[in-house]
């Protein structure tokens, strides 16, 4: 099985809570996406590849940790991956951004993809998919599943909840991919929506049905 990390830092519990509440409005819930996302990518760049650079301090010149590699590549997987995007690049804003346009067949569940476009030298950076939901994970699979294609080997899977379920079918397929998200919910229902959830976060951002 892949790895799973749950972040259950007391701030992103309490504005993951308010997210949740039905009488939220879409700007408080806009801005809280864009908070959480922040406290999120603090856990899943834990583990970024360091290298070391000569500095001069105000007092004396010091060999000084610094992220080596290319830019980090973050990947919004369309259009509710923007809201975690948005958060993300205000701690990273260095990073180069993709796109991965898939929206879900509601009678099918099955994602049909209408835009890919990612930086370049995909296999030399590490890569960050962002969707505020995994649900069935079909959506989630098929974006990993082109980032492949475009040559990327170091991915990880950033999310506000997950289902079960969905989590599974990600290991399964892609069990090299590291999921952060901030909760796990109960299950999936009959319409492949995450239950308790939080409805559909792209309308709740948008505040379209």
């Amino acid at each position: 099985m892949g790895k799973l990390t749950i972040v259950d830092h007391p701030l992103v519990q309490h504005k993951l809570t308010l997210m949740r509440e039905k009488e939220t409005p879409t700007a408080v819930f806009r801005q809280l996406l864009r908070e959480i996302s922040q406290l999120l990518a603090y856990e899943i760049t834990r583990e970024l590849p360091l290298t070391h650079k000569t500095i001069n301090t105000p007092i004396e010149p010091m060999e000084a940790p610094t992220l080596a590699g290319k830019k980090l590549a973050l990947i919004s997987i369309l259009r509710a991956g923007n809201g975690l995007l948005d958060g993300v690049l205000e701690l990273i804003p260095s990073a180069r951004v993709g796109f991965v346009g898939l929206y879900r067949d509601e009678e099918t569940l099955k994602p049909v993809q209408y835009y890919f476009k990612v930086p370049d030298a995909m296999s030399e950076r590490v890569t960050i998919a962002v969707d505020p939901m995994l649900a069935t994970g079909n959506s989630s699979i098929a974006a990993i599943d082109l980032l492949k294609e475009a040559g990327a080997k170091d991915i990880r899977f950033l999310c506000l909840l997950a289902a079960p379920e969905g989590i599974e079918t990600m290991h399964k397929a892609h069990p090299d991919v590291e999921i952060v998200t901030a909760a796990v919910d109960k299950q999936l229902n009959e319409h492949g929506y995450i239950v308790p959830g939080l409805g559909d976060a792209g309308d709740r951002m948008f505040g379209t049905k």
